[in-house]
């Protein structure tokens, strides 16, 4: 029995196997696409903000 999965990003069909080497995206170009919107924020997991210690600010991960 063959799998199949709809690309996440263009919703074509492709075969969920070591023929698709990008799945689940039928392409590179679909997954840089789903990336570009990860790092623009675009996407994200909902939930609340996590907790940050008041002594650690943002100053902090500078070099």
């Amino acid at each position: 029995m063959v799998t199949k999965v709809k690309c996440p990003t263009c919703q074509k069909e492709i075969e969920w196997g070591p023929q698709s080497p990008f799945r689940p995206f039928c392409s590179k170009r679909c997954q840089l696409i789903d990336l570009g919107e990860w790092a623009s924020e675009e996407k994200r997991i909902p939930g609340t903000q996590a907790d940050v210690p008041p002594d650690f600010g943002d100053d902090e991960w500078q070099s």
